[in-house]
């Protein structure tokens, strides 16, 4: 007799499955959620105070760093990663977070491991103030090995209209504030696993350190009126990314020296990778860029970060 189960998908061990992480997902849920868990979908009402809200929308996955956590055995960073790869985005564009939804795609159901993947999204959604709404997990036999994991989600965000992050404001002679990052956080490891072999085991603690979330920070900074544009350093790099936050006509000058490279980056570099591609790849220690108001500036250092360039005429950024 066929069935379900015979052809690799557990609904028992899903349905048990939702249970299991049912109280992680509503610990993140405040006044503002409608719905109830388990349900089809749930809502999120928008929080008192905007005259003219503009919801934004963002998605972004995890990437190949997976493959190093499943080989590890190590899954209780990974959420974080999804959390902050989406909701940087949009404080990216000066939205604040109020809601996530995931996707885990898994080959076969693993009760424990499913459970602290889901646990470490909930822990990155408190981190960044939003609710995780819900999800999916999905179970996908003979088209994934069976020990695979993908990881991908979604996220909501409000800001008030006319107070978005946008290069159209960005002036000649505005600052480049640098937010640090003392990893890679989650991208560019599929170069990583290409330059270290079977030697990335050996490294597995300072390759899985999980992502700092840069949202709540850049949203404070934002409130202070300084920040003009903001760039989410992610794959790119910052030679990728920063030009995103500038308008036609302007680049950026960037001193490399003024901010200290975490060790990661010099094993790599020791294994062959230029410093060129090492730039156009990671974030290079430099997760978050805020392009400031040079008379202003004192203001968003204050509560944190430092400053790492500056905006010019002409394109792209130029590193010194």
């Amino acid at each position: 007799m066929t069935s379900y189960q015979r052809a690799g998908v557990d609904l028992e061990g899903a349905e048990a499955h939702v249970r299991r992480i049912a109280d992680a997902v509503t610990a993140t849920w405040g006044p503002n959620v409608v719905g109830s868990f388990g349900g089809f979908a749930a809502g999120i009402t928008i929080p008192e105070g905007y005259r003219r809200p503009v919801l934004m929308l963002t998605t972004d996955g995890v990437g190949t760093k997976l493959e190093l956590a499943r080989r590890a055995g190590r899954w209780e960073g990974v959420g974080r990663d999804l959390v902050a790869m989406c909701v940087d985005d949009l404080a990216a564009a000066g939205a604040r977070p109020l809601a996530l939804v995931d996707y885990m795609a898994v080959g076969r159901l693993d009760g424990d491991r499913d459970r602290t993947i889901v646990e470490s999204i909930a822990e990155g959604c408190e981190a960044a103030g939003c609710a995780l709404l819900g999800g999916e997990t999905a179970e996908h036999p003979g088209v994934m090995d069976p020990g695979a994991v993908d990881l991908a989600a979604a996220a909501l965000g409000v800001v008030e209209a006319g107070e978005e992050l946008t290069p159209s404001s960005v002036r000649a002679g505005d600052l480049v504030v640098g937010l640090a990052s003392p990893n890679l956080r989650s991208n560019g490891f599929s170069l990583v696993r290409e330059v270290l072999g079977d030697e990335v085991e050996d490294h597995f603690d300072l390759l899985l350190d999980p992502s700092v979330i840069y949202a709540p920070l850049v949203l404070e900074m934002a409130a202070t009126g300084a920040v003009r544009s903001a760039a989410h350093v992610t794959g790119g790099g910052i030679p990728g990314n920063l030009p995103r936050a500038l308008p036609e006509g302007l680049g950026a000058v960037v001193d490399t020296s003024t901010w200290e490279r975490p060790p990661v980056f010099d094993l790599l570099e020791e294994r062959g990778v230029t410093r060129d591609e090492m730039f156009r790849v990671f974030n290079m220690g430099i997760g978050f860029c805020l392009v400031v108001d040079a008379d202003l500036v004192e203001e968003v250092t204050a509560l944190g970060g430092s400053i790492i360039g500056e905006i010019v005429h002409g394109s792209g950024v130029r590193l010194q």
